[in-house]
Formats: structure tokens, C-alpha cells, sequence
């Protein structure tokens, strides 16, 4: 696990000094920081965000970080994922498997982690998807601050 320290340090992927070589989480940045409204906008309350790995990887689990109310502009975070899906994708980016699907709780910690079904999965991705069904009632948009995926390197 990275400290936040070494992880806020890094746009794209990330694995810190002491990680071992045959474990690695990604940490992606959509925007530098997640400062109230630096996040990457879907527009609607649905969207999908394609994430390249850097190697191929066994998924474990998605991690998934929103603002909290208390400093949102608006003072709400209906514009926060609700219901996402999560697909490997392969290399070619023609064949997608269901990872798992969870509800990101605006009503528990900001930093939420997301085990993957029967993970680490027996094949390695090249990709993967968060395909976010619904927001927490924003018609607009969908806001997504902050992505770590979790895995072993193939």
C-alpha cells in the first residue's frame, strides 16, 4: 500500500519503493489533485472510463475516492458514482469480461475499495473499464476524482 505522500507524487501509474515485484497497484489521477471540482467529468448520470495498464495485470480490486460534502461548492455529492461495473479488457480491446460490480456509499468513508470476483482471475488484462450505471442524483453529470486499481503483474 502506497502513503499518501508518495501516491499524490505521481500522474498515471504508481508503485512505491518497497512494493513488491510481483504486486502492483495503479494509481490513476484524472485530474492532479482532488480539490472540489478538480474531477473528471461524464457528462449525465452514466459513463465509462477506460484505464490502459502500464503491463498486464491480474485484477484484485478497484478503489474509488469522491469529495466530501462538507467541501463540495454545491454542499451535496449527487454528482459522486453510484452503481459501477467493472471490466477486464484485453489487449486487442475486443473481448471484455465482468469483474464485479459495486455501489460507491456517499455515506461511508471518502476512499472505498472494491474486491474483485474470484480475483486474482487465472488471465491478465491490458485494460480495464469502470462503467458507472448511475450517479447519487446529478442529471448533468458524474464526477470521478480519483481511480486505484489493484493487482498482480502477469
Amino acid at each position: 500500500r502506497h502513503t499518501g505522500a508518495y501516491a499524490s507524487s505521481c500522474m498515471g501509474s504508481c508503485v512505491g519503493p518497497n512494493t513488491p515485484s510481483h504486486f502492483i497497484a495503479l494509481a490513476f489521477w484524472l485530474q492532479p489533485d482532488v480539490s472540489p471540482g478538480n474531477c473528471w467529468p461524464l457528462q449525465g448520470h452514466q459513463g465509462q472510463v477506460v484505464i490502459r495498464l502500464p503491463a498486464q495485470v491480474h485484477l484484485t480490486a478497484v478503489t474509488v475516492q469522491h469529495i466530501a460534502k462538507e467541501v463540495s461548492p454545491s454542499g451535496t455529492v449527487i454528482s459522486a458514482p453510484r452503481d459501477v461495473a467493472v471490466f477486464g479488457v484485453d489487449a486487442d480491446r475486443e473481448e471484455e469480461t465482468l469483474l464485479g460490480t459495486f455501489t460507491y456509499n456517499v455515506a461511508k468513508e471518502l476512499i472505498q475499495t472494491f474486491p474483485l470476483k474470484n480475483a486474482p482471475l487465472p488471465r491478465a488484462f491490458s485494460y480495464v473499464k469502470l462503467l458507472v450505471k448511475s450517479n447519487w442524483g446529478n442529471p448533468a453529470y458524474t464526477c470521478i476524482y480519483r481511480v486505484q486499481v489493484h493487482g498482480k503483474m502477469a
